[in-house]
């Protein structure tokens, strides 16, 4: 059977799968983005739906005042006893005030399609916590832990996952195999072996999973002497390859998970980035998909090649295969506001599908379905580190139109909706709605750090809604507003290689900001 990577294209990164019986459920990480913790589930392994997300509330993600890239930090999705368990970081100071940096915690559930507890918080400094279940039913906190002398290893402790108590003191138990970060650990028993496996070499390009095992769960470990298991930092296009459109090879490979199938078969999911050219990004860290075999007792992955757009595997079940190929899931929609406004039967609250989120935590007045989608500009902007009026969907494709309709019609100048290809506040381009003089008017802004640009106007009719389109390839996006364009902008300047180390992605938005309570009304929104 072949299929395509990523199985779950867009800024969904550090996947993390368990399978319960012919069912598979993975998690990623959500960083500043409210909801928290996208839910996917599959039969198949290359067929996924979004059935929710984990953090739905905010006593349980704390966002306000978390920096760019802040926010939810690696989960770790696991299934015991009848108990699916998500175990996480925050990056959020004011989420954990007194105690780190960083909040680690627990929530579980006896219904993945229900409601979650309220976080058990677990007292360790550390990041990419992950749990492990052993066969006398004792459970384990493995993480990242510091040292001493300022180091970094994978620490462990016994935990009582449902209070999130420490039940044994922090041991360090694996180092890794010399690369940088060693973090993202899981472990796993099979055979009677524990493994040990670990992200390391940092997120970027010299990204990598490398394994260990023991015949005892706090080791020792002994690293696998084929070390790393999967990367593909070795990769060495010639600089004419890497300048050619077609050019489709995948980068910063690493922080997977294990999982087998009902057949036996096992499999390794994994972040991965699709470079637009060189080695720059913008969609985001993806989820991606590869066989593993085992030999001598060492998991080898992809046949020992670095992990590529078309793969190949064993067959699995429930897989709808035409001429060889798997049948994989069409991320392209099309979203009517005012069929979900009447499906809400006139309440009001707003309750769009999993696929949207909210920049940090929403202040929720300012959002309302009533014939349409309405939303209230706020004190917030794009350009700020606050909660702007605006609701996300991640890119999923380099060549995509993102389209919406919108009815807005103000008086003042400083008023304005629209939508956007949004990365960070301070790196966003924006297809706006204002007034100009006595007419409306579209206007493209472009931010990219301190450097701003503004397109020059192009007349609207008065009255009427108003269509929006920005189309994209790898390497540029343009900005149409009723046909007319706009201006266009690079797919360089919304790279993550371009600002500060991001580990997010670009997504598309819709806004209303300038002046608070100025309210713009969508109609529809739809991805091609």
């Amino acid at each position: 059977m072949k299929y395509r990577n990523p199985i779950i294209p867009g800024f969904y990164p550090d996947p993390s799968i368990c399978r319960v019986g012919e069912d598979y459920y993975l998690v990623n990480s959500s960083f500043e983005f409210f909801p928290g913790v996208p839910i996917f589930h599959s039969r198949d392994l290359m067929n996924w739906e979004q059935i929710g997300h984990v953090l739905t509330r905010k006593s349980q993600l704390l966002l306000d005042g978390s920096y760019t890239s802040g926010g939810i930090f690696a989960p770790t999705l696991r299934y015991h006893d009848g108990r699916f368990y998500m175990i996480t970081t925050n990056m959020n100071q004011a989420a954990a005030p007194g105690r780190y940096p960083m909040l680690n915690f627990i929530v579980h559930t006896d219904d993945i399609y229900g409601v979650w507890s309220e976080p058990a918080v677990v007292e360790h400094a550390g990041i990419d916590p992950s749990l492990f279940w052993d066969d006398d039913g004792r459970c384990y906190y493995i993480g990242t832990h510091f040292l001493q002398d300022g180091s970094q290893c994978i620490g462990q402790f016994e935990i009582d996952p449902d209070t999130g108590a420490k039940l044994s003191e922090t041991r360090g138990i694996w180092a890794g195999s010399g690369g940088k970060c060693p973090e993202g650990p899981h472990m796993y028993k099979i055979g009677g072996t524990y493994y040990l496996m670990v992200a390391e070499g940092g997120t970027e390009w010299g990204h990598m999973e490398t394994i260990a095992r023991a015949d005892n769960v706090w080791g020792p470990f002994e690293g696998c002497p084929h070390n790393p298991i999967v990367t593909n930092r070795n990769l060495a296009p010639s600089f004419v390859e890497m300048m050619r459109p077609e050019y489709q090879e995948l980068g910063c490979i690493g922080h997977a998970d294990l999982v087998d199938d009902e057949s036996g078969n096992w499999w390794l999911v994994m972040l991965g980035v699709r470079p637009s050219r060189n080695q720059l990004h913008h969609i985001g860290r993806e989820t991606m998909l590869a066989p593993v075999e085992w030999k001598d007792g060492w998991p080898i992955v992809n046949g020992g090649r670095p992990i590529s757009v078309e793969m190949e595997g064993p067959d699995t079940p429930f897989v709808c295969v035409s001429e060889g190929w798997a049948k994989q899931s069409d991320y392209r929609f099309e979203e009517s506001f005012a069929e979900l406004s009447e499906s809400d039967g006139g309440h009001g609250e707003v309750k769009l599908p999993a696929r949207w989120v909210f920049l940090r935590n929403p202040v929720e007045e300012n959002y309302r379905l009533d014939g349409g989608l309405l939303l209230r500009a706020g004190e917030d902007m794009l350009d700020d580190m606050g909660s702007p009026t605006a609701v996300f969907v991640r890119q999923q494709a380099m060549a995509v139109t993102a389209e919406a309709v919108l009815e807005f019609d103000s008086g003042d100048e400083h008023a304005q909706a629209g939508i956007t290809v949004f990365h960070t506040n301070e790196h966003h381009y924006d297809l706006i709605v204002t007034r100009r003089g006595s007419g409306r008017a579209a206007l493209l802004y472009r931010r990219a750090g301190d450097l701003e640009a503004w397109s020059e106007p192009v007349t609207l009719p008065e009255t009427g809604p108003v269509t929006l389109r920005i189309t994209a390839d790898k390497l540029h996006y343009e900005f149409y507003a009723n046909e007319q364009k706009v201006g266009e902008g690079r797919t360089q300047l919304l790279s993550t290689e371009m600002m500060f180390g991001t580990f997010t992605g670009c997504l598309f938005g819709l806004f209303c900001q300038g002046m608070p309570g100025e309210q713009a009304k969508f109609m529809r929104f739809k991805v091609e």
